[in-house]
């Protein structure tokens, strides 16, 4: 009606209200029906798309959900007579079945269904995390009723079809009228959206074809899993209604810190702390590993913070073949409390040195001199 596009901004708006009253307006068209009707649709159109809960409205609705005749017969969008449509057929026929699982009508709600997801969590250590181990879990969930059988129904006897819904769980609810009557889907309140009426409950359920039970459950955590990873158990958790599969148990995995191992992936980092003679001197080390310890040759002259790796010593590849690897950082120690004697011998190694205790270190600045 104002020519503006449907992303419009309120200044588009005003500016085109504005051009078409001035156009149509009844004071310079006396007597003109065609510019009368032409300036009522104009004020209209302002006046919905100027609001802002209107405007919502009717761009997802159109134009019956806002005017104030809707229902009082034929025209709307454009002449078409929606008679008695249900949404949920439209939205069925593009999504399959119900729209949601059930705002909008389509699926039969007595229909199979699947039963609601568990989940659960397991503590494990750093080596059971790395080469898999099994552990036991204690769960409640819902199973199907034994005595019943899950129909819900006390032995001999058989569950009534809902005479509102016909058994499919939900009823149709007309709303407007004439041209514009829309269908919709609701659930039906009599027989709570299961399609059935179970005259004799089963006394073990109460009706409703499950009972609660705590089982122990083995869970069985690969090889390589990771800190916050998580394991599924398909059909451990609660059972599902009307004959449908039970759903899921998803086990979330914690990892426990190690005294001595860190992790990134399948990689382990170590630090291997030596003494000043073992890193000036060499020495053989035994290196801790997951898989145990390992001899390692330490070079003579190794500085503090290098880095030597041991292959395929990491974890497992989680589903997959290979092993990362261990990288060992060393770290020198510096003693703390030294005895006269040892105090002697490293003036002795730093005079040898051509050095003097609590002095600048020699070397790099000497060069530079003599350079000079």
């Amino acid at each position: 009606m104002l020519g503006v596009s449907k992303g419009a901004s309120e200044d588009e708006l005003k500016k085109a209200y504005r051009k078409l009253a001035k156009q149509y307006h009844p004071d310079l068209h006396p007597g003109d029906a065609e510019a009368e009707v032409k300036f009522k649709e104009a004020n209209e159109a302002y006046e919905i798309l100027s609001d802002k809960d209107k405007r919502a409205r009717y761009d997802q609705f159109g134009h019956a959900d806002v005017d104030p005749n809707f229902g009082a017969g034929g025209g709307g969008f454009g002449g078409f007579d929606m008679g008695d449509l249900d949404l949920g057929d439209i939205f069925g026929s593009f999504f399959g079945g119900g729209f949601g699982g059930g705002g909008f009508g389509g699926g039969r709600r007595n229909g199979p269904q699947q039963g609601e997801s568990l989940r659960a969590n397991v503590t494990i250590t750093f080596e059971e995390a790395a080469f898999g181990c099994e552990k036991e879990i204690n769960l409640t969930r819902s199973e199907s009723c034994d005595t019943c059988h899950g129909s819900g129904c006390e032995a001999g006897t058989t569950a009534e079809t809902c005479p509102d819904c016909r058994g499919t769980g939900a009823v149709r609810i007309q709303r407007g009228s004439g041209g514009f009557a829309f269908t919709s889907t609701a659930p039906c309140s009599r027989c709570r959206s299961t399609g059935k009426i179970i005259h004799s409950p089963c006394k073990n359920c109460g009706g409703s074809g499950s009972v609660r039970k705590t089982k122990r459950i083995a869970v069985n955590i690969p090889a390589g899993i990771d800190d916050g990873q998580a394991v599924s158990l398909r059909g451990q958790g609660n059972a599902g209604k009307n004959g449908g599969p039970a759903g899921d148990l998803i086990v979330g995995v914690r990892i426990q810190p190690h005294p001595l191992f860190q992790r990134e992936g399948t990689t382990v980092l170590y630090e291997q702390k030596v003494t000043f003679a073992q890193a000036a001197l060499g020495a053989e080390l035994e290196i801790p590993t997951i898989d145990g310890k390992v001899k390692y040759t330490l070079p003579a002259g190794t500085q503090t913070g290098t880095t030597f790796r041991l292959r395929g010593k990491g974890i497992p590849a989680l589903h997959g073949r290979g092993r990362g690897d261990q990288y060992v950082t060393v770290r020198v120690m510096v003693p703390t409390t030294l005895t006269g004697q040892q105090k002697d011998a490293l003036h002795a190694f730093a005079q040898a040195m051509g050095e003097e205790p609590g002095e600048e270190p020699k070397g790099f600045f000497d060069k530079k001199k003599k350079k000079k």
